[in-house]
């Protein structure tokens, strides 16, 4: 069976803006996919230390949610002053998002049984000593990791709070508009349909690799920016 790194990040707050809200800090249930690849950039100590066919898949889960207030500063042209206001933004608490590794992405059943996988050291090794400080979302909330060995296996498995894309035959769950991937100057952005159900569901996702408690583990595109610098 294929073995995979699974991370296991958790925080007390987090909070992730809908960028397709302008001025407005409206939030999203779950955070993109970019997000997830950010943190793990961070821990490799940059993009350029992310190899480029890098994919994952990820599940998350919130015991809470809320609204407080926060200060905006609105951004403007050289010169030009602006208003400091309050907003109300929404926020998720007590979070937990599990993002699980494997060898080759593309070929999850490569590495032989018993080898140990190179891609899978290296992950392991970066969030056990990140050479940023991690964090999910906004930059003051910090998290914490644990990384932990798993084997998959393939066949059938509920989605639960997995994020998934929403070609997946049999997803469920509501489906929204997330950033995949943010080019390097920021001046391109992917953009992929993806399902995400809040309470968790028992939906059966076929031909898929599941974890020994039976949760679906579906790789989502590559989230990498160096897809976009050739992009036309």
């Amino acid at each position: 069976m294929p073995e995979a790194l699974e991370v296991t990040v958790t925080a007390p707050v987090v909070s992730f803006r809908n960028p397709l809200y302008a001025g407005l800090q409206i939030g999203l249930p779950c955070p993109p996919p970019s997000t997830a690849g950010g943190l793990l950039a961070a821990a490799a100590g940059g993009w350029d230390r992310v190899p480029a066919s890098t994919r994952f898949a990820m599940a998350f889960h919130a015991a809470g949610n809320g609204v407080d207030l926060e200060t905006y500063h609105p951004l403007a042209a050289p010169g030009i002053e602006t208003n400091t206001t309050i907003k109300d933004r929404d926020f998720l608490a007590l979070v937990t998002l599990t993002i699980w590794l494997t060898d080759q992405p593309d070929e999850p059943h490569a590495t032989p049984s018993g080898e140990r996988s190179a891609a899978i050291d290296h992950w392991e090794r970066a969030l056990r000593r990140p050479a940023w400080p991690l964090r999910l979302g906004r930059s003051q909330d910090l998290v914490a990791v644990r990384t932990a060995r798993v084997e998959l296996a393939p066949g059938t498995g509920r989605q639960g709070y997995a994020i998934i894309p929403d070609t997946q035959p049999g997803a469920t769950g509501t489906r929204m508009r997330l950033t995949t991937a943010i080019a390097h100057q920021r001046d391109r952005t992917r953009w992929d349909g993806y399902r995400y159900h809040r309470e968790g569901s028992q939906a059966p996702l076929a031909d898929v690799l599941t974890t020994a408690e039976g949760q679906a583990v579906v790789l989502l595109p590559s989230t990498h920016p160096d897809q976009l610098a050739t992009a036309a």
